[in-house]
């Protein structure tokens, strides 16, 4: 295998390796590999060494993909390459990089080539293109996922460490479950979609395929960022890697919404995911996923069909015999609808973001598993539009309800099949879906796709606060888990980790207000204890709005760890503590909770 873009960073920065060498050995792999149907064209060597050349006399240190080798599903543009849509009559010579391919060699990265897809991203399972079917990298008669599907097996595969798909409905959640690799889809708008070919053009989604959800993560942010020449670019903030909060609130699907088509494999396998994530720490919620199933209809069954009728009809009408007959059909469905459907459909989704809003408030994120079951190969060509429809019912209402989304694996069921679950939150929280999945992911031991290599234990790395962010030190209803941490994730806000006061502090419980809640104050050194807190990133603009919103006698004030360095916090005038019940010896606000449940618990009746 090539290694995770962390080794290949971290050989190529200490010398061990040149990037000439990491790139001879992934084409040397790519040729060896025995499945011509995962990539559809390849860089020669004259656009392999130029690439290369650019990169002397850089400094490996400042480049974040210094010569990372990373591959592009074939409706991205690459300048010198052709873009075929899996369809070779459609296809035309590029003549510039897409935006997220130019963002990604400026940071170093060296493209190999265009990988293999469902034509015209119409599909969720690989097996629709005149190029062939990639061949499922975990266990081979299944399908590998689609429509990204040449992409997520070359990272499966070990061919590269990277590689760009596109996710309208799925594309680049499902390829990543079938192949037990990690899968990215970015909040809508976060990395440009200039230079794509478009799907459903206000859904269209730039996504990465990576072996960690570090490396995924780390690509993305080369990637995101507002871009003046596309019109559904927006200005979000990313946020960093951090740890696993405390006591993250993870809704999944309630027992009746566990849809699994009659795979108990499937379902045996989720129901261990949420025993996992349980043991992490998390708080499960069961949500009742109504509105997201509705809204899951309306991509298929709505008007939005019609917007894929938008970008490929004329060439539709003129060259129908260019079509995969699946794809023909379904795209031809979009002549059916009228601008007073699309206004309905409109109208109706306005009506279930609403529901979906106020079903995630105060969630950390959605958990549910990226497909619900598998399919062979031969099911799928068999009954092409029932199989194949099965696989989106969690995915094809991510974009339409304005979520990011993030698919990592799970295990590898009895039968040889990968299984995976996906994170999903509100758009602006890609950070904290990755926070809690890289947590997750590193929980299951499993191999690297079908590499056979380790997932390579956590980084030790001093927590940063990322770029625009304030840290602030929370010390009560917005710790994780609580109800005022919703407004946090709501703005924005990552958890970077959990800390304690220097011992020069008193907690005291404040008169009851909207929400029950604790106040920190200072006094002389050594005159109090260690208070537990937890540590929060959040935009500038948000934490602006959340210190403009402190109701009295709280405010904010610098506040000093334990470890001796300082942070904006939570803090409490000192004129109220006489009205106050010092709760100091509880040491922190959740330890006082639990004291508080077990009294209760206590003082129950026997059989109450």
């Amino acid at each position: 295998m090539i290694g995770s873009i962390a080794d290949i960073l971290a050989d190529h920065r200490s010398g061990k390796k040149r990037p000439a060498d990491t790139v001879a050995r992934a084409r040397a792999l790519i040729a060896a590999h025995d499945d011509s149907a995962v990539f559809t064209a390849l860089v020669d060597e004259a656009g392999i060494a130029a690439q290369l050349k650019k990169l002397e006399g850089a400094d490996p240190q400042q480049m974040p993909l210094y010569g990372v080798p990373f591959a592009v599903k074939d409706n991205i543009d690459v300048a010198g390459l052709p873009t075929t849509c899996a369809c070779p009559d459609y296809a035309y010579p590029a003549t510039r990089d897409a935006a997220a391919v130019a963002r990604l060699r400026r940071a170093g990265a060296i493209l190999i080539g265009k990988t293999n897809l469902d034509q015209f991203a119409t599909g969720l399972n690989g097996t629709r293109s005149p190029y062939g079917t990639p061949r499922n990298a975990v266990r081979g008669d299944l399908v590998p996922g689609g429509s990204s599907s040449g992409s997520a097996v070359a990272v499966a595969a070990g061919l590269v460490p990277l590689a760009l798909g596109t996710d309208t409905a799925g594309s680049g959640r499902v390829p990543a479950g079938l192949n037990n690799i990690v899968g990215l889809k970015p909040s809508l708008g976060l990395v440009s979609t200039r230079g794509v070919v478009p799907a459903c053009r206000s859904l269209d989604c730039v996504s990465v395929f990576a072996l960690t959800v570090e490396d995924a993560l780390l690509a993305t942010s080369v990637m995101a960022g507002p871009d003046a020449d596309d019109p559904y670019s927006r200005a979000l903030a990313l946020g960093a890697l951090a740890g696993f909060p405390p006591s993250p609130r993870i809704a999944v699907p309630r027992a009746q919404d566990r849809l699994s088509f009659g795979d108990r494999q499937a379902d045996a396998a989720f129901h261990r995911a949420t025993e996992r994530m349980a043991s992490l720490g998390a708080r499960l919620v069961e949500l009742d996923m109504t509105p997201f199933f509705e809204t899951a209809r309306l991509l298929y069954e709505g008007p939005w069909v019609a917007e894929r009728y938008a970008a490929v009809g004329s060439f539709l009408e003129s060259r129908p015999d260019a079509f995969h007959p699946v794809v023909r059909s379904i795209i031809e469905q979009g002549r059916g609808f009228s601008a007073v459907d699309a206004f309905r459909g409109q109208y109706r989704l306005a009506e279930l973001k609403a529901q979906a809003h106020a079903a995630l408030a105060g969630i950390d994120a959605l958990m549910v598993p990226t497909m619900p079951t598998v399919y062979t190969v031969e099911q799928m060509l068999a009954e092409p539009v029932r199989c194949n429809s099965h696989l989106g019912v969690y995915t094809n209402f991510v974009n339409l309800l304005d979520m990011c989304g993030l698919a990592v694996p799970a295990e590898i069921r009895p039968d040889g099949a990968p299984a995976g679950v996906t994170l999903l939150a509100p758009a602006g929280r890609d950070a904290h879906l990755a926070s809690l999945g890289a947590a997750f992911h590193r929980a299951t031991g499993l191999t690297l796709g079908a590499t056979g290599a380790a997932l390579p234990p956590a980084r030790a790395t001093a927590p940063a606060p990322a770029p625009g962010h304030i840290e602030i030190a929370l010390f009560g209803a917005h710790l994780s888990g609580l109800p005022l941490n919703g407004d946090l994730l709501e703005a924005g806000g990552v958890f970077v980790r959990a800390s304690r006061t220097s011992a020069d502090y008193r907690l005291f419980l404040l008169p009851e207000g909207r929400v029950r809640r604790p106040g920190l104050l200072r006094g002389t050194p050594g005159s109090g204890a260690a208070i537990a807190c937890e540590i929060w990133a959040l935009p500038q603009e948000a934490f602006g709005r959340l210190v403009a919103g402190i109701p009295a006698p709280l405010g904010i004030a610098t506040v000093l760890l334990e470890d001796g360095s300082q942070v904006k916090g939570f803090a409490m005038e000192a004129c109220a503590a006489p009205l106050a019940r010092d709760i100091t010896a509880f040491g922190g606000w959740r330890e006082f909770l639990a004291d508080e449940a077990a009294r209760r618990s206590a003082d129950m009746p026997a059989g109450a």
